[in-house]
């Protein structure tokens, strides 16, 4: 176990890392259960595991991560913008990525699920950008 006093004198970048770690894995979990145990659509799958993934990160990132002082009546229509935006912007393009460029080479049957993937990547990177720039930041 890591003492939370060595997690806390870390650069944020890698405490975001933790909680992006932490949301992704569950977010992720979410959406494939969902997708083939439960049977639910693409879309339907990936949107439940990343509101999931995303409650989890407003509070770890609020609190542990960027440490903020944003209101919550600020923060958290900042942060719903941002990540439905990501949410949007990543799972369309991967998606189309997919379909277009990867689905001629994998086996139909593999598709959704590395759209899933592909979309998780650019949903963490462009919702990392976001949550920095723009919902935890603090004007000085």
């Amino acid at each position: 176990m890591i003492p939370a006093n060595t997690l806390n004198r870390t650069h944020p970048f890698f405490r975001f890392a933790l909680v992006g770690a932490i949301n992704t894995i569950a977010g992720l979990f979410i959406m494939l259960m969902l997708l083939n145990a439960v049977g639910f659509s693409y879309w339907l799958s990936t949107f439940i595991g990343n509101a999931v993934g995303a409650a989890i990160s407003y509070f770890l990132n609020r609190a542990f991560t960027f440490k903020s002082k944003v209101r919550f009546s600020k923060g958290v229509p900042r942060f719903l913008v941002v990540i439905l935006c990501c949410y949007f912007l990543s799972y369309w393009l991967s998606a189309r990525i997919v379909e277009f460029g990867l689905g001629t080479i994998l086996p139909k049957e593999w598709t959704d699920e590395a759209a899933v993937l592909l979309g998780g990547l650019f949903y963490t990177i462009s919702n990392y950008i976001g949550q920095k720039k723009f919902v935890f930041r603090e004007i000085k």
